[in-house]
């Protein structure tokens, strides 16, 4: 089962980090559902931006860790420089 980093933005602009197995269910999620993360039913609809696989779970959320660390342009950098296959194809 592959996992992945990914991050949305929101449509008041500000980013939000998480992991999953499925990013589009889980961007569905954000968006519909009452699965999704609060911080996301505030502020939908929400948009994926960037997606990065990881090898398994830990690996994952410790990438998320390190995500969210960073400073919004750093994030926005990441943004701009993600080619990820499956975020061309939710775009």
């Amino acid at each position: 089962m592959s996992w992945f980093v990914y991050m949305v933005e929101a449509r008041t602009g500000e980013l939000y980090t998480g992991v999953t197995t499925d990013p589009d269910r889980r961007v569905s999620e954000h968006n519909v559902s009452d699965r999704g993360a609060r911080w996301c039913k505030a502020r939908r609809p929400v948009a994926l931006v960037w997606l990065e696989e990881a090898e398994g779970r830990s690996e994952a959320q410790r990438r998320e860790a390190a995500v969210r660390r960073l400073k919004r342009v750093e994030k926005l950098d990441l943004v701009a420089e993600c080619k990820h296959p499956l975020l061309a194809k939710s775009s």
